[in-house]
């Protein structure tokens, strides 16, 4: 039972990084900004720190994608250490 909450909870934050992901990518690009398709997942990082430069500059504050981008990552990183720690397979 732990261990099938522990997988729903990571598959869901897995994909919820991924929009997340991608919303940026689309920000980004309707900004005129520089960014590739198809090097979206080595480059995530990058622009996610230019969504936050180009959001702070605009508004004062990093945009919420930001935020959600990051909390994602660690949501899953988390359930993933958790499920390694508690549950023997």
């Amino acid at each position: 039972m732990l261990a099938q909450t522990l997988l729903a909870i990571a598959v869901c934050a897995a994909v919820y990084h991924i929009v997340v992901t991608l919303l940026i990518y689309e920000y980004l690009r309707r900004s005129d900004e520089p960014v590739s398709f198809l090097l979206l997942r080595a480059m995530a990082p990058k622009y996610a720190h230019q969504y936050r430069t180009l959001t702070a500059a605009k508004t004062g504050h990093p945009g919420a994608l930001f935020y959600h981008w990051v909390a994602s990552i660690n949501v899953l990183a988390a359930t993933v250490i958790v499920f390694v720690v508690l549950v023997k397979v």
